[in-house]
């Protein structure tokens, strides 16, 4: 079950605008949101998920706005909240800062808006590319084109028909980032690897693509358990993506967008070694001098090289007279945030060492 009802509110609680889906709920159970929104964040007990004898209410909070769905049976909530804030994406489509003056002066479009990107309770067409190209605006004014595009009714609403490109170009970037926690003596207590695959796509017609992956990919689901193998976990995928072929063969099968856009995100939990170890030793040399000495060490190929690598050092907030010489890069002393930041334009996969020494006193209490 999904929304019986979406409100936009100011912050004082009051309705802007309210869209009734199913019928099947009192619209003035918005006049509790407020009051109870207000005693949970006195209570500290803040969530997106508010329940009510009469309802549920489900919120995200934009600018100086609220954005609301009620409903007074069971809700699919991350499905709600999806759609709430798939909301703030297309209204900034249209008039690019959704706050209350920019609601309240295209609330005819918004309403439009509502109608087509929901229907009966159950989100519809949600891309604004497409909602575009039928649903206009001239100041605040709303222009319907004669009929809608071929997008609205076709099964592939992401994608608009009689697209055409002299030069038929697909582009697909993976881009990775670590996250690692080491304690002081530099064992590695947590380690992970959150992915994403983003795609250029620049073809004629509508034309489905494949993508494979390479043996050594399982899924959290597959039950298969090889050695070596490599598990992805949190595995969330473009709506383009065709999950009944994928389930059965794990083949990413899907019709494309038009242009940029991620196809899936993952996350993967595995022990990784450091791209780059920091060792950190620190000298009190008096009571109010200190000396730090950085090191840091590439642990990846030789072949490969780490480009503008930052490491950041912090320092107490009283430090005094800071002073450093490194062995590689430039180093700037930033007081407002206490600390040292290194930058390394180009850090070689070769495991030299290199050095940084920071001097600096500490006022005297």
């Amino acid at each position: 079950m999904s929304s019986s009802a979406v409100y936009i509110l100011d912050l004082k609680g009051k309705v802007i605008i309210a869209r009734n889906y199913r019928g099947d709920i009192d619209m003035g159970v918005i006049d509790k949101f407020l009051p109870l929104l207000m005693e949970r964040e006195e209570e500290g007990r803040q969530s997106p998920v508010i329940d009510y004898s009469d309802a549920t209410f489900i919120y995200i909070k934009h600018a100086n706005i609220y954005l609301v769905s009620t409903s007074c049976k069971n809700v699919n909530v991350a499905l709600v909240l999806s759609f709430l804030y798939k909301c703030v994406q297309v209204f900034t489509d249209y008039f690019k800062d959704v706050e209350e003056e920019s609601v309240r002066d295209n609330f005819v479009v918004i309403y439009e808006l509502l109608d087509e990107m929901m229907d009966f309770g159950y989100p519809q067409t949600t891309e604004g590319k497409i909602l575009q190209e039928y649903i206009t605006q001239e100041g605040h004014k709303l222009e319907l084109a004669p009929r809608p595009p071929m997008a609205v009714t076709n099964a592939v609403s992401w994608r608009s028909e009689g697209i055409k490109y002299r030069k038929n170009e697909v582009f697909l970037d993976v881009i990775e980032s670590v996250n690692l926690l080491a304690n002081a003596n530099g064992t590695v207590l947590q380690s992970e690897i959150v992915g994403s695959v983003k795609m250029r796509v620049y073809l004629t017609g509508m034309p489905e693509l494949r993508l494979g992956l390479n043996d050594k990919v399982l899924f959290e689901s597959s039950g298969r358990g090889k050695n070596k193998s490599v598990e992805l976990e949190d595995v969330k995928f473009h709506q383009c993506v065709r999950l009944s072929r994928f389930e059965n063969d794990r083949t990413i099968s899907f019709i494309p967008p038009d242009g940029e856009f991620e196809l899936m995100n993952y996350r993967l939990m595995t022990v990784v070694k450091p791209l780059i170890w920091i060792e950190a030793v620190v000298e009190k040399h008096s009571h109010s001098r200190i000396e730090y000495m950085i090191k840091a060490k590439s642990q990846f190929k030789r072949r490969s090289t780490a480009n503008n690598v930052e490491v950041i050092i912090p320092v107490p907030s009283d430090a005094d007279s800071p002073k450093f010489k490194t062995s590689i890069g430039t180093v700037k002393y930033t007081p407002e945030g206490s600390c040292f930041i290194w930058n390394i334009k180009s850090f070689p996969g070769t495991g030299i060492i290199f050095v940084l020494q920071i001097f600096f006193k500490i006022s005297d209490e």
